[in-house]
């Protein structure tokens, strides 16, 4: 293996003193163009890597922006993802993600972890809403915003869609469907309160309508096709005949199941996603869903995150909660009006 390549080597094939090198790396603009060009061309030739962590501990922070979301295998994450990875692009932040999995211990772990690597902030996804540990973080000086997430005014920028209007358009359109067995399936039911409040309205403003309630620990495939299981087992006449699943993955887990228990889609039982993820419209029975605008939440998180990042003592930064408007995008497998 061969030896290392530093600041010594780069600068003795440029001519250049160490100095100048360090000068170069951390882009001042001191450094003549003549020797910066001699710079970067010995830095091409002999595959110089800068050492990032050595720059990080100078500046007080890393170039990294973090993103800690629920589950890094629901599309929905990975698409908000991929949008603030290309909007960071510009400012030279690469974006490193990582999942909590449900695990407030993990969640804690995490967060640590990215204190530690002095990331120049941080986009979450809380298990359990704003912790203690979040707070601690941002007022020892990391930038955070919340994700699906509404935070009092006073706490953390937010950005998230307003669940319980979603709830509510999803419980409707079943309602006017001429559904009136609905049930909600979506958990922990900490973290999708918003979506059954709007649910609960909808079925209370409805003469004869019920509505049960599953819930599940995680809003995954198996958790959906679990209950869907159990929900193929009742009694057709006990059976709910409308379901708003709180996510696309909960959803398509049901219908997998239903689809194999001979439970016709729409036609015994109707259902509604949350997300609008891509798999939605694919689906064996395209599913109807509340679409959440992914670009525009990657956006505006990343806006804010670098507004708190850059903020000084004669522009302070103001914490902002952003909530969107939902919109229903229907498909066949909510069926049509009977």
């Amino acid at each position: 293996m061969g030896r290392k390549v530093g600041v010594r080597e780069v600068a003795e094939r440029a001519g250049v003193s160490m100095g100048t090198v360090s000068n170069v790396v951390n882009g001042l603009s001191t450094v003549s163009p003549e020797n910066v060009a001699r710079v970067q061309r010995a830095i091409g030739e002999l595959g110089f890597v800068p050492n990032s962590h050595a720059r990080q501990l100078r500046g007080g922070r890393s170039d990294t922006i973090g993103m800690l979301v629920l589950n890094v295998g629901n599309p929905f994450f990975a698409d908000v993802a991929h949008v603030v990875q290309e909007l960071a692009q510009p400012e030279g932040s690469p974006l490193v993600i990582a999942s909590s999995d449900q695990d407030p211990e993990l969640e804690a772990r995490l967060l640590t972890m990215f204190e530690e690597s002095r990331a120049r902030g941080l986009i979450v996804a809380p298990v359990h809403g704003v912790t203690p540990g979040l707070v601690a973080a941002q007022r020892r000086g990391m930038p955070i915003v919340l994700l699906d997430e509404h935070a009092g005014a006073e706490q953390f920028c937010s950005v998230s869609l307003d669940g319980t209007a979603g709830g509510y358009l999803a419980a409707s359109h079943l309602l006017e469907r001429g559904r009136r067995r609905l049930a909600f399936v979506g958990g922990p039911i900490t973290q999708v309160t918003d979506r059954l409040a709007g649910v609960s309205r909808a079925v209370d403003e409805a003469p004869g309508a019920l509505l049960s309630v599953f819930e599940v620990p995680d809003l995954t495939v198996d958790q959906g096709r679990a209950v869907g299981s159990r929900i193929a087992a009742l009694d057709a006449r006990d059976r709910p005949d409308g379901i708003f699943a709180a996510n696309d993955l909960v959803a398509l887990g049901i219908l997998a199941e239903f689809q194999g228990a001979g439970i016709d889609v729409p036609g015994d039982v109707a259902l509604v996603g949350y997300d609008d993820i891509d798999y939605a419209k694919t689906a064996s029975v395209a599913l109807t869903s509340i679409a959440q605008p992914r670009t525009t939440i990657a956006t505006e998180a990343l806006r804010l995150l670098l507004d708190e990042e850059r903020a000084t003592a004669d522009a302070p930064h103001v914490h902002q909660q952003y909530r969107l408007a939902p919109e229903l995008t229907v498909r066949a497998s909510s069926g049509a009006a009977r």
